[in-house]
């Protein structure tokens, strides 16, 4: 296996370190993860590309979403901002730091927690062996209704 293509852009799919999840999740308690594939479900309840997560309805869920990273990572941003307005429902979601896009203005900026991670995150292929050092900043964004007081 030639670990350049996991790198690049021939793939968009990038396994969440399992120690980094653990730790999310002992925070978060996620219930659904709504884009893996079998062997990297990180929850008990979760949607792979043939049950195609995007159709779904997550409300009610704690979401744990680290989407396929191409071109079509926007859809799942919209998503993930879309589903987070359901009563009772929190959307975590790992992905590249890019600030500069249109979905990040649009759908992230003043409308979700940014957590930036410090250095780059060792993401985990079911093809290679010893992981590598994204070659890019991730970070997590998360969406969750604000607890707003009237007074």
């Amino acid at each position: 296996m030639n670990i350049d293509v996991m790198y690049s852009s021939k793939s968009n799919e990038w396994g969440t370190p399992q120690k980094f999840f653990n730790e999310l999740h002992k925070e978060f308690k996620f219930t659904l993860d709504p884009c893996c594939n079998k062997e990297n479900a990180k929850c008990n309840k979760y949607y792979t590309k043939q049950d195609d997560g995007l159709s779904k309805d997550w409300g009610g869920e704690i979401v744990f979403c680290n989407p396929p990273y191409g071109k079509d990572i926007k859809y799942w941003v919209k998503k993930c901002y879309k589903e987070s307005l359901k009563h009772n429902t929190t959307v975590v979601m790992l992905m590249p730091a890019r600030t500069d896009t249109k979905y990040f203005h649009d759908y992230i900026y003043h409308k979700a927690e940014l957590r930036f991670i410090k250095g780059r995150l060792k993401f985990e292929s079911p093809n290679v062996e010893k992981s590598q050092s994204a070659p890019f900043p991730s970070m997590l964004v998360i969406f969750k209704q604000m607890n707003l007081i009237i007074r």
